[in-house]
């Protein structure tokens, strides 16, 4: 999927944020790194150690409070 028309492919944690109005910015709020953030928002292949899916998931269960793991990574 493209982003706002600017050719960058995205994940679906990409497309999920993307949807909702939540920037990158913002989901660094969760604690994990502006680099990590970026992979898994652009990358499906890449797998973030369950550390760090914890806090993005816990981080999104604000805005859906029945997203999981399994929505966005192969754990």
């Amino acid at each position: 999927m493209e982003w706002f028309g600017l050719g960058k492919e995205r994940s679906k944690l990409g497309q999920f944020i993307d949807q909702r109005g939540i920037s990158q910015k913002e989901l660094e709020k969760s604690g994990v790194s502006p680099a990590t953030i970026s992979r898994l928002c652009s990358d499906d292949g890449h797998q973030p150690t369950m550390s760090t899916a914890k806090k993005i998931i816990h981080f999104l269960k604000k805005f859906d409070p029945n997203i999981n793991y399994d929505d966005f990574f192969d754990m």
